[in-house]
């Protein structure tokens, strides 16, 4: 990216994950000799009760899980009223540039199960490339709509996660090589996979008047070889992201994704984040599944803050595994989640949010479920 896009990426997605405002914007500056170093993240806290049912992610940062939203009979089982709140969301980030035009960034938060840091960026910048742990260039931003859910919205653009690559920006167009994502099932367990080539990605970002897009495809290896056996496809994935600004006060946005071969990159799909790309049939061949998602949003400008409202969907198609025999009725054939949230900040530097949240699962097996939640935010940036 050119040189001061991607930070501006970054403040983009602490808006759009977290509160709508960038954490960055009032980052700490300080000179070390000819190195300038800036240190920037927040201190925030997550609170959530969940009405139906407790699908809170373990891991915490209170987001919903997809994988805990009973279906089917296990409905009746139900115990309803879940409070929980914690502050592992939390993040610490450094950006240093060095004389010759070097940047590099490293940052962590502490959404692990021992609340030790979590590793989020590790890259260093110079002039057009990117070299290290960031986004991934198969993501953006544009379309997305600010929830407090850290995991956001069935639907959004691409990865909508970090992945190491290597990255080279010209103009709108950035290009990637990146680790990948790859994976398999026989229809029980997951296959280990074999990759021979990195996962190629195109981005294009532009800009026409009130209206803001971004445009992305990839192509990935899915084989896997045991030593006695061994096969492997091509997968791919494209999106489309955009945001149009009906007036000062409102706008609409949204991301509409296809992937064939490539469901690592269809965000929250299969269990909870991202579904399978293949699975294996009886004679051992590799066959890649297709998915699809989408999401629509608005936000509108009022009083202090800003009211927002998003549903988000997507779907798998397991269709030919069933057709191959494989016992895949317990999967996630469609996760669909909606929010409508309400997001001010009462003092520069703090942002608050209160959020109802809606999650609904259907599975291969028609099994469905659904659950209820709300929760609030508070964000203390530097």
């Amino acid at each position: 990216m050119p040189n001061n896009k991607l930070f501006t990426a970054i403040k983009l997605t602490t808006a759009t994950v977290a509160l709508g405002v960038a954490g960055q914007a009032a980052a700490i500056g300080f000179n070390a000799g000819d190195t300038t170093v800036d240190i920037y993240g927040y201190a925030r806290l997550n609170a959530s009760y969940d009405i139906d049912e407790d699908i809170s992610r373990s891991s915490g940062t209170r987001s919903g899980d997809f994988s805990k939203v009973n279906t089917g009979a296990a409905e009746d089982d139900e115990v309803s009223g879940h409070f929980g709140a914690d502050a592992v969301q939390s993040r610490l980030g450094v950006r240093t540039t060095l004389p010759n035009d070097l940047k590099i960034t490293v940052e962590g938060d502490f959404r692990t199960s021992t609340s030790t840091v979590r590793l989020r960026h590790a890259f260093g910048q110079y002039k057009n490339w990117i070299l290290g742990q960031t986004w991934s260039n198969h993501t953006a931003f544009t379309g997305a709509t600010s929830v407090l859910e850290f995991d956001g919205v069935a639907g959004n653009a691409g990865l909508y996660s970090r992945s190491t690559q290597v990255r080279y920006t010209t103009g709108g167009l950035s290009l990637s090589a990146e680790d990948s994502k790859a994976s398999i099932t026989d229809g029980t367990a997951a296959v280990g996979t074999k990759q021979s080539i990195p996962t190629f990605t195109a981005r294009y970002t532009g800009k026409s008047g009130p209206l803001a897009f971004s445009t992305s495809a990839l192509m990935q290896q899915v084989g896997y070889d045991t030593g006695t056996e061994d096969d492997a496809a091509m997968g791919f994935a494209v999106f489309g992201s955009a945001k149009f600004n009906v007036t000062d006060t409102v706008s609409i946005q949204g991301n509409v994704n296809y992937t064939d071969g490539a469901n690592g990159y269809l965000w929250r799909s299969g269990t909870n984040y991202y579904g399978e790309d293949a699975y294996l049939d009886a004679d051992g061949n590799v066959e890649t599944i297709t998915g699809y998602s989408a999401n629509l949003g608005t936000s509108i400008k009022a009083g202090p803050g800003t009211f927002n409202a998003v549903y988000g969907m997507t779907t798998m198609d397991w269709d030919d595994a069933v057709d191959d025999g494989l016992a895949v009725g317990d999967k996630h054939e469609t996760n669909t989640n909606a929010f409508v949230n309400y997001q001010w900040s009462p003092v520069q530097s703090v942002n608050l949010g209160v959020q109802y949240g809606y999650f609904e699962v259907e599975k291969v097996n028609g099994d469905e479920g659904d659950a209820s939640r709300v929760m609030f935010a508070a964000q203390y940036n530097f």
